[in-house]
């Protein structure tokens, strides 16, 4: 399904908003579906898979290598996604002045990769693995690596289903049940787990507080791709409305914070972005649009 095309009045209120600089960005899973990462809820708001909680991840072994064994699988592909325009777009913005901080719930890094800086994940990031029991951190490929030793060629014969928003694929539970796991080299447990914020689990509180200085530095608040679903979001938005100030939202959808906004555009994310960049005289090549639809086929993004 195609989304609708950008109101062009309401593209040229917040590129006068946007002109006046100091903006904060908070953008959500629907900024990484141009790049085939699909995300939790679709333009109706809806979730569409149930994700492995913290509870369910911290429950026993059997668990761990049931995310184990599919994230393994599917993290060639979801390593391999790259930013889109609506990425470069951020970055661009930020470069220029109109944009000075970026909060993402995302966790793929494609704000980085794209030239953004200082960006607060705020639900931390695939790159790194941390182990729960004594808290060191692993690069992920470092991981990967292990994992692959561990069982070879297990990625290239295992069935696949789809790929889901976390990172994973669906796999047979007689391949899930053969994988062997990989443990911590500085204390040997087998509690590693991506350095990401599960459901269920909360946003640290140093993190949080980054991102509400942020939030309050600005004039104000731009969300980009994120239907405000869960309140790790959603608060900045209240604190902004409670603040008086305006408040965008550009995405594909209804959002929870909707009646918070004082702008808001139904439309796909990439075009909007690079119509928007347009109009604020960024005449730089951000790559070819998505045609606004929603991407599948890789992981994550908390929307």
């Amino acid at each position: 399904m195609h989304a609708p095309h950008p109101d062009a009045a309401e593209l040229e209120i917040l590129a006068d908003l946007l002109s006046g600089g100091r903006i904060c960005l908070l953008t959500g899973a629907g900024m990484s579906t141009e790049s085939g990462i699909p995300d939790y809820r679709g333009p109706d708001g809806a979730r569409r898979v149930q994700p492995m909680t913290y509870q369910e991840f911290t429950a026993g072994s059997d668990s761990r290598r049931r995310y184990w064994s599919r994230a393994h699988v599917g993290w060639q592909r979801f390593a391999a996604s790259a930013p889109n325009a609506g990425h470069r777009v951020v970055a661009a913005l930020q470069r220029h002045g109109f944009a000075d901080s970026v909060i993402t719930q995302n966790v793929d890094g494609l704000h980085q990769a794209a030239g953004a800086r200082e960006v607060i994940e705020l639900h931390g990031t695939l790159s790194l693995v941390r182990c729960l029991t004594c808290e060191d951190r692993t690069p992920r490929e470092v991981v990967e690596q292990r994992l692959a030793h561990l069982n070879p060629g297990f990625a290239a014969r295992v069935r696949t289903g789809e790929i889901r928003p976390d990172g994973d694929v669906t796999l047979a539970e007689d391949d899930v049940a053969e994988f062997v796991l990989a443990t911590c080299r500085v204390c040997g447990a087998d509690t590693l787990k991506p350095d990401v914020v599960y459901f269920g689990e909360n946003v640290p509180k140093d993190r949080v507080a980054r991102a509400y200085e942020a939030v309050d530095a600005s004039r104000a608040l731009l969300v980009l791709g994120s239907s405000l679903s869960v309140m790790s979001g959603y608060r900045f938005v209240r604190h902004s409305r409670k603040a008086g100030r305006p408040i965008g939202i550009i995405t594909r959808g209804r959002t929870r914070g909707d009646a918070e906004a004082t702008h808001r555009i139904d439309a796909g994310l990439g075009e909007s972005l690079v119509a928007l960049a347009g109009l604020l005289g960024l005449d730089e090549d951000f790559g070819p649009v998505v045609d606004g639809e929603y991407a599948t086929g890789l992981p994550l993004g908390l929307t």
